[in-house]
């Protein structure tokens, strides 16, 4: 693997006149792809450090700080949507003390419906047993995809930085970033993950290789990067 360390150092001789930087992280893709995979939650997850870590010796810029997120709401007698509710507040009071810039969308609760079939581990074994489907509920973020593309833009319109950091590996992020490349000559640095799933042996988190092609500067974060963002309890 790369030191990043030194990848981190070298950033700033790279690009010393062009330091301005802006970082722009999608909270569920982290989530989903680096966090929930090591069993840690957003709350015990450091990302004022980690932050810090990626501005390195460089400027930040105004409200450079930018979060999004999907915005829990609280269902009608469940507790767990409630506790949900209340953890993110938690976690967003803590964020803008720190003078991040949250953008949310609302999270929207859907039914959703597996198939039986070989697509699925065990499918014979399910489909003797007269399991043909499976209903559950979940919630889907929407919008967020949208908010940050639309921030990247916007933010090299207004000359609001030189680079921008992105952490997330939404392919649907890659005709934003080709276009402020392009046409506002902006620097893409692009954070990616390779994480083992600890539930899951065969669902790794890998980079994406999409982004990686339309970037600039590529950092993948291995699980000893991010434990160096874990709070201490």
């Amino acid at each position: 693997m790369q030191d990043f360390f030194w990848q981190n150092f070298m950033l700033s001789f790279l690009y010393e006149d062009k330091n301005r930087v802006c970082i722009f992280i999608d909270a569920g893709n982290l989530y989903h792809l680096v966090l929930k995979k090591i069993n840690i939650n957003n709350l015990e997850f450091d990302f004022e450090g980690l932050a810090q870590w990626l501005v390195n010796n460089r400027t930040l810029v105004d409200n450079g700080k930018r979060y999004y997120s999907g915005s829990v709401r609280e269902k009608t007698n469940d507790l767990k949507s409630k506790q949900a509710l209340a953890k993110q507040n938690k976690l967003f009071t803590q964020l803008k003390k720190q003078g991040w810039e949250i953008k949310t969308s609302k999270l929207r609760f859907r039914k959703e419906k597996i198939i039986i079939d070989q697509r699925v581990t065990d499918y014979k074994r399910l489909l003797k047993k007269g399991i043909k489907e499976i209903e559950y509920e979940r919630w889907r973020e929407k919008g967020i995809d949208v908010k940050l593309a639309t921030d990247l833009i916007v933010g090299a319109v207004d000359n609001k930085y030189d680079t921008a950091i992105v952490v997330s590996s939404d392919s649907d992020l890659v005709p934003a970033i080709d276009w402020i490349r392009k046409r506002k000559k902006r620097r893409v640095e692009y954070i990616g993950f390779s994480i083992a799933d600890l539930a899951n042996k065969n669902n790794p988190t890998r980079p994406s290789q999409t982004i990686i092609s339309y970037s600039d500067i590529q950092r993948v974060l291995i699980v000893t990067d991010i434990k160096k963002f874990i709070k201490s309890s």
